[in-house]
């Protein structure tokens, strides 16, 4: 019997990674075709393709499904979605920006609204929030490209702004304008990158005290867990301490 239970648990849990993995690659999927109907259908002349398509490689969606997405952007048949940017806040008085691609408006702000009101926050207007944060261009690299000082000399001679070394790798901002200039002359020296795209930096952060870190968490989650959301910013910072304990 307890076989058969933990049987049961393992598949559970495989069957819920599976279902992540599919609506993440819907998502990946979606940006690829909205970008190559935006531009042109060649990553070499449309960088924010290039960029969807990096973002997609990096978490191993197939060649094929790649393909798809591009192909469809030509079709007749395909859906008509639109860019949207929602702001809130949530529980500590944490800034979120939130970037959807929807073919419904009043849908993804009603199923936002609805969210953000059952973990302390609040939907507010287009601007409310985005004074707490800086519109740049991202460039990431896995921490094996090289040293801190080798990808800080060459983000100086690419122009970038700033570099940021974590656990994680290299995040390399500079002005939104210069990310494909800046992008383009990192290639020469470190390669291709993880990842490239337009982001938001907070200007400052807020610190999330024990007793609001897990509604937050779990707000971020179901924000990202939206069919229609593809990218969320928010300025917090939480202790190690109290993320160990919500890890636990």
């Amino acid at each position: 019997m307890a076989g058969h239970s933990q049987f049961k648990n393992i598949m559970h849990r495989k069957g819920a990674k599976d279902a992540k993995r599919a609506k993440l690659f819907t998502k990946l999927a979606r940006e690829i075709t909205v970008a190559a109907k935006l531009g042109l259908p060649d990553p070499a002349y449309n960088a924010r393709l290039r960029s969807a398509i990096a973002d997609a490689k990096v978490q191993s969606m197939p060649r094929e499904n790649i393909e798809r997405a591009v192909k469809k952007a030509s079709g007749a048949d395909m859906e008509s979605y639109e860019e949207a940017r929602y702001e809130g806040y949530g529980p500590a008085n944490v800034a979120l920006i939130i970037e959807a691609l929807t073919n419904n408006r009043n849908r993804t702000a009603s199923e936002l609204r609805i969210a953000f009101g059952k973990h302390e926050g609040s939907l507010g207007e287009t601007n409310s929030v985005a004074y707490n944060f800086q519109r740049v261009g991202l460039i990431h690299y896995k921490p094996e490209i090289g040293s801190e000082d080798k990808v800080m000399e060459a983000a100086i001679n690419a122009g970038a702004d700033d570099v940021v070394t974590s656990e994680s790798g290299h995040d390399i901002y500079c002005a939104p304008d210069s990310l494909h200039a800046v992008q383009k002359a990192l290639e020469q020296s470190l390669g291709e990158s993880e990842t490239a795209r337009l982001d938001w930096k907070p200007s400052m952060t807020v610190n999330v005290p024990a007793d609001k870190a897990e509604i937050l968490m779990d707000l971020l989650n179901v924000l990202e867990d939206n069919d229609d959301v593809q990218r969320v910013a928010a300025n917090y910072e939480i202790s190690d301490e109290v993320m160990a304990n919500l890890n636990t």
